[in-house]
């Protein structure tokens, strides 16, 4: 409850104790109850594969603090998206990252060092105020977007002695953000994607 309550996120990645304890139903429906006493009530994002806390009924006070949230969001998606899209480029995956994925540091570094055009990249990434990278090598760069990535939550490191990162469901809840964003906005981003495809130019 501490972790909803603070903005955390659950998933089978960043705690797979507290993930597995809230799929018994009556585990859910105590907390549920709880949560309903201050407002709050359990949701999902990614078909229920990653759980957080949202208001219950939405006042002013609450409109407010969903507002401000939504911004601080939405004001880091395009630095996130423009990482997204550039491991998945330099892994060579054809599938977005999404929960419980492995990053290899190390070997990202040797791909982005290798291309030029992903050095490039990296370089922009790195001085969004997101990530907000003083340095100019791709080691540095790579390093302090992890750290940041990890302190967000976006990525968890279990072993401090190796450069092997997991995603968490928290990258899952971005991209139902972007969703949402499209179909509020009418953006037809995933129609221009398929497109783009289709035209061979993903970006």
């Amino acid at each position: 409850m501490e972790t909803l309550l603070s903005g955390g996120f659950i998933c089978k990645t960043s705690n797979e104790l507290a993930f597995q304890y809230l799929q018994n139903s009556e585990h859910c429906e105590e907390l549920e109850r709880t949560l309903n006493t201050m407002n709050r009530t359990i949701a999902t994002a990614n078909e229920g594969s990653v759980i957080f806390c949202a208001y219950q009924a939405i006042g002013e006070q609450e409109r407010k603090h969903v507002a401000s949230q939504f911004r601080e969001t939405a004001g880091s998606l395009l630095p996130l998206v423009e990482w997204l899209v550039l491991v998945q480029e330099a892994r060579g995956d054809n599938a977005p990252l999404s929960e419980g994925k492995v990053i290899r540091l190390n070997e990202l570094q040797t791909v982005i060092e290798d291309t030029p055009a992903f050095a490039e990249q990296l370089a922009k990434i790195a001085r969004y105020g997101l990530f907000n990278s003083m340095s100019s090598a791709i080691d540095g760069q790579l390093k302090q977007i992890f750290k940041r990535l990890v302190d967000l939550g976006y990525l968890l490191r279990p072993n401090p002695d190796t450069q092997i990162y997991l995603v968490t469901g928290k990258v899952d809840y971005v991209f139902d953000v972007i969703r949402f964003i499209d179909e509020a906005e009418n953006l037809g981003l995933e129609q221009q994607a398929e497109m783009a495809i289709e035209q061979g130019d993903l970006l």
